[in-house]
């Protein structure tokens, strides 16, 4: 255990108080859980650079860091699919791409080696975290009783018709299934001597 696998271990705090957050009613509920989104968002940033920064980079960072990323995006999901943000379809093809990068991780560990996130899956990360964020910001202003030119502001960037919302979506959609179908081409090795 060192400093960065600490930061990763706290987003996972992080997004049980997002969690909570989400099932309270009314702009505190929605106050919380945009700021322990955000706030484990930012960390997904910084436990990557310090690791690298301190080399400290560990086998069980490479698993806890996408793993924490996993739980905490999925979660967002299912959220706004219960909110009518996010059509059913993609939610359930996020998870199910989760499932399958985890359970060739899982393959790969047996087989005594890794399979770290690679560039596509990180950029699949920030379009997901940029629509999560983006949503949570529409709740929560949108909640606001007698907005000014701010919240206003705020409101309008983070519609879910709005630019912003569809093309992070959508742009997340589209490498969630590249990246998975990178990681199957990546671990077909794996597969191959699993089936054997």
């Amino acid at each position: 255990m060192n400093l960065p696998n600490a930061i990763t271990l706290s987003r996972l705090v992080l997004t049980v108080v997002f969690v909570v957050g989400t099932g309270a009613a009314g702009l505190a509920g929605h106050i919380v859980a945009l700021i322990a989104f955000s706030i484990a968002a930012a960390s997904d940033w910084l436990d990557g650079y310090l690791a690298r920064k301190m080399g400290l980079v560990t086998p069980l960072g490479k698993l806890l860091d996408p793993l924490a990323d996993k739980i905490l995006v999925c979660a967002a999901f299912v959220f706004f699919c219960a909110r009518g943000l996010c059509p059913v379809w993609v939610t359930s093809l996020i998870i199910a791409r989760e499932f399958l990068v985890t359970g060739l991780r899982q393959i790969a560990i047996e087989a005594g080696q890794v399979l770290a996130a690679d560039n596509l899956g990180k950029w699949k990360t920030t379009f997901q975290l940029t629509f999560c964020i983006t949503g949570l910001v529409w709740l929560t202003f949108s909640d606001v009783a007698n907005p000014g030119a701010s919240t206003t502001f705020w409101v309008n960037l983070s519609r879910p018709d709005g630019w912003l919302a569809q093309v992070s979506l959508w742009a997340a959609v589209a490498l969630t299934v590249i990246s998975g179908g990178n990681y199957l081409w990546s671990g077909r090795h794996l597969l191959k001597g699993s089936a054997g």
